[in-house]
């Protein structure tokens, strides 16, 4: 029976950490021969970090990347190994090398480029336009890239045609919600029509406001799992694959033959055929006591949690920063904040600092203390009154004659900002801002006060989802860490006697789909209002978000979890006079 042993290495690296990277890597490798692997491959360039954006741009990091793969090829003796990294043939490539006994037999370069979301890789890299096959003896393997597995008549096409049996697919598949289910509805789909398995390998861990959730899977012939590595940490999948048995199922399916010939008349391109030495035949230690794979539910809410902290720890840790600092205001954004950086960093690293002006409720006050106590984490107490009178008395002269309104509410949510920052320049600590998707949207926020700092992890989270989140983590402890009265209290900004967020905003009940429905979907004024909502609203809250532009554009960057986040999935222009209506 031919049959072999696939490792897929599910690593976190590091954009631009050439060293790191190729160390993590070649640990991969050693730990796959020790467990008797044929075949280990690794994410899409998993040597660079993905994405690597600008540095490919710089010749040297071009060439230090190559030299590193000759030194990952080094440890490949007895064993094939498949590692993404930038390849430089007149242009550059996005590419995969497939090494062997310490030589890199043969090179795949991606073909279908996204240039699309978070996606700008024809700024890049030239399109690959061949379809190699690399044969090691009587097994016959075809390697892709991400994106190019994606399409129903593509590379995987050409190359089970070309008589690969086992398509090996790395990848640097970013999270959004649900996003696993659909991906292995697709994998399986195309191992089924392509009659071959599909190894697919996806990294792990956060790149700026991208979080990969890993996730990598086996499916056969028949659409089948044989193996799944962990969601959100890192993982080594090892599965042994009957390629006989992929063979024998192409003997009863006669729409191969059929297929093969309407493929090659269209004038698709057809697999090159690369040989080189047989597989080493190791000895293979039993697959067994593996650690329980980490693995969510598609919707869960456990799954947003996860990304969440993972971004966040790698943010932090990528970036220097060992400890953080969050102004705690004993609302719900705050505490969920403080309890997603305690789960990623350690209680210990983080500093909650509660900054009270004559506005702020003693409840408030008592909710953030008892975050605080139930976490474990630091909390300071810094009071605004003092600088808030003195700027208020500064600008007496100035402001003479006109009604207090957001410019002196405003000024509070500054001089919260500044003392976090200065704190952060005194002792290192990143800046986390607590501000939710909502707030974002429709610009309920203050430019250089609450939008001050260096991370934001709740960006991408509406408000209704702050709450679900808050809801689902005090659920996993029997001492729920966030106050009940954190959930029941109105928001409110309480920058001014018996402020509350719907005096100045709908109900997020409201709020939430009619943002979702146009930041996310792309929904037009009209659609929206067909939905049932009022139209006098839905004008409201569109003009809030357009004419937001500015602010967002200046806040800090967070973590990616739904299909259209604003920053890099959403680019639309501050000058702006096109109007629905």
């Amino acid at each position: 029976m031919r049959s072999l042993r696939i490792a897929l290495a599910q690593i976190n690296t590091t954009v631009g950490d050439l060293d790191g990277n190729a160390w993590k890597i070649v640990q991969s490798i050693r730990r796959a021969k020790e467990l008797g692997t044929d075949i280990v491959a690794f994410p899409e360039l998993a040597v660079t970090g993905y994405p690597p954006e600008d540095l490919v741009l710089k010749p040297k990091f071009v060439a230090d990347n190559v030299e590193r793969l000759r030194d990952i090829a080094a440890e490949t003796e007895g064993i094939v190994a498949i590692v993404g990294f930038v390849d430089l043939q007149e242009d550059l490539y996005n590419a995969a090398a497939v090494i062997q006994n310490r030589s890199i037999v043969g090179v795949y370069r991606k073909m279908f480029l996204p240039t699309y979301g978070v996606f700008d890789e024809d700024r890049y890299f030239q399109a690959g336009a061949e379809c190699p096959v690399f044969a090691f003896g009587d097994t016959v393997l075809g390697v892709n890239i991400c994106e190019d597995i994606w399409y129903p008549v593509g590379p995987a096409t050409a190359q089970a045609f070309g008589g690969a049996e086992l398509i090996v697919n790395i990848n640097g598949s970013p999270y959004h919600v649900a996003k696993s289910a659909s991906r292995e509805r697709m994998l399986a789909t195309r191992a089924v029509d392509e009659l071959v398995i599909v190894a697919y390998v996806n990294m792990v861990g956060g790149q700026d406001e991208l979080v990969f959730d890993g996730g990598s899977v086996i499916f056969d012939q028949r659409g089948e799992v044989v193996a799944r590595g962990s969601q959100f940490e890192e993982d080594l999948v090892v599965a042994d694959l009957d390629i006989e048995a992929v063979f024998r199922t192409r003997l009863h399916d006669p729409r191969r033959r059929k297929g093969r010939h309407i493929f090659e008349s269209l004038g698709d391109p057809a697999a090159q055929l690369v040989g080189s030495s047989p597989l080493v035949q190791h000895p293979k230690p039993p697959l067994s006591g593996s650690k329980p794979k980490l693995y969510i539910p598609p919707g869960n809410p456990g799954e947003v949690y996860a990304a969440l902290v993972l971004g966040t720890h790698d943010y932090a840790s990528k970036n220097g920063f060992k400890q953080v600092v969050i102004g705690l205001s004993g609302g719900i954004d705050s505490s969920l904040t403080a309890v997603i950086a305690a789960d990623a960093l350690g209680p210990q690293n983080v500093f909650g600092v509660r900054m009270p002006s004559r506005f702020t409720s003693q409840p408030s006050m008592e909710d953030a203390e008892q975050l605080a106590l139930n976490l474990g984490i630091h909390l300071l107490t810094v009071p605004i009154e003092p600088p808030f009178q003195a700027m208020l008395e500064t600008l007496a002269e100035a402001f003479r004659g006109t009604a207090v309104g957001i410019a002196e509410e405003n000024l509070q949510a500054r001089i919260r900002g500044n003392i976090l920052m200065a704190l952060s320049n005194k002792f290192g600590y990143l800046v986390l801002t607590t501000g939710n998707k909502s707030e974002l949207a429709v610009g309920y926020s203050t430019l250089y006060g609450d939008m001050a700092g260096g991370y934001n992890l709740l960006k991408d989270v509406v408000k209704t989802e702050v709450y679900e989140l808050a809801r689902y983590r005090n659920g996993k402890e029997a001492k729920a860490p966030i106050p009940e009265r954190v959930f029941t209290k109105a928001p409110s900004a309480e920058l001014r006697p018996n402020q509350r967020d719907e005096d100045t905003l709908p109900t997020y009940d409201m709020l939430d789909p009619i943002v979702k429905a146009y930041v996310e979907e792309d929904k037009s004024f009209e659609e929206i209002v067909a939905l049932g909502y009022d139209e006098q609203m839905v004008k409201r809250v569109i003009s809030m978000i357009d004419k937001s532009e500015y602010k967002r554009r200046q806040a800090p960057p967070g973590i990616k979890i739904t299909p259209r986040a604003f920053g890099r999935d959403r680019r639309l222009p501050i000058t702006n006079a096109y109007r629905q209506w």
